[in-house]
């Protein structure tokens, strides 16, 4: 409770402290990872569209052999990690199998085609190697992004409202570059490939029956907030 409780009040700063922010988000990513597949020190760990850095510095400080690959060079800031690459997640300029661990936090819900994004992370990753992705589902409170929970009325109508309180546009715009992404279509794709097996499915964020609440349809759309989703790569 006490972690998810941060996380919360980490998030309600994003604009203000980003920081603060996604420092602390990147070392609980980190903490998760290492839950599942051990130390990272020694490990190549692949950060797809990790936007400024945090997590890559974060596997990092672990020993990891860390690598930043973002589409958008706005997102990396003025000062992204060193040998940070701005490729396009369909397209990773890498051979097969080269990542022990290939991270994607929060990116799923920003690509308009989700299974050719999937299929790139497993192709990178090492037979056996872990992958790593979070999306914010659309139907959840978070889901609009900045004008969130407003979306549940519409995008337009959200976006509309958040112009009118803040007087600048909206960052996300439904269609470009924020897809409405569910769950249930997902973890029915996830399951569907024959080059991952799912190891596990929860809510990122929820202090306890994280697993539990994925697996009822329908409340799982609204009630997990941010789906968290552990991959291993089949052997070829």
């Amino acid at each position: 409770m006490r972690r998810s409780l941060a996380l919360f009040r980490a998030f309600r700063h994003e604009q203000d402290d980003p920081e603060a922010c996604y420092s602390l988000l990147a070392r609980d990513a980190a903490d998760q990872v290492e839950a599942y597949d051990g130390p990272m020190a020694g490990r190549t760990v692949l950060d797809v569209g990790g936007g400024s850095g945090y997590f890559t510095e974060e596997f990092r400080r672990r020993g990891a052999h860390a690598f930043l690959f973002e589409p958008d060079p706005a997102e990396l800031g003025g000062k992204p990690p060193a040998a940070a690459v701005v490729a396009d997640g369909y397209l990773l300029p890498l051979r097969d199998g080269v990542a022990d661990v290939t991270f994607s936090s929060n990116v799923l819900e920003h690509v308009a085609d989700p299974e050719t994004f999937l299929s790139e992370l497993a192709r990178v990753t090492r037979p056996g190697g872990l992958i790593y992705v979070s999306f914010t589902n659309w139907l959840s409170p978070w889901g609009g992004h900045e004008w969130a929970p407003w979306h549940w009325f519409g995008a337009e109508r959200a976006r509309a409202r958040y112009l009118r309180r803040t007087g600048r546009p909206a960052k996300h715009t439904l269609g470009e570059n924020l897809f409405a992404v569910h769950i249930g279509s997902t973890l029915r794709q996830v399951r569907a490939r024959d080059d991952v097996t799912l190891v596990s499915a929860r809510s990122r964020y929820w202090p306890f029956l994280a697993e539990t609440v994925v697996k009822a349809p329908g409340i799982r759309e609204f009630a997990t907030w941010n789906l968290l989703l552990i991959l291993r790569r089949c052997p070829t």
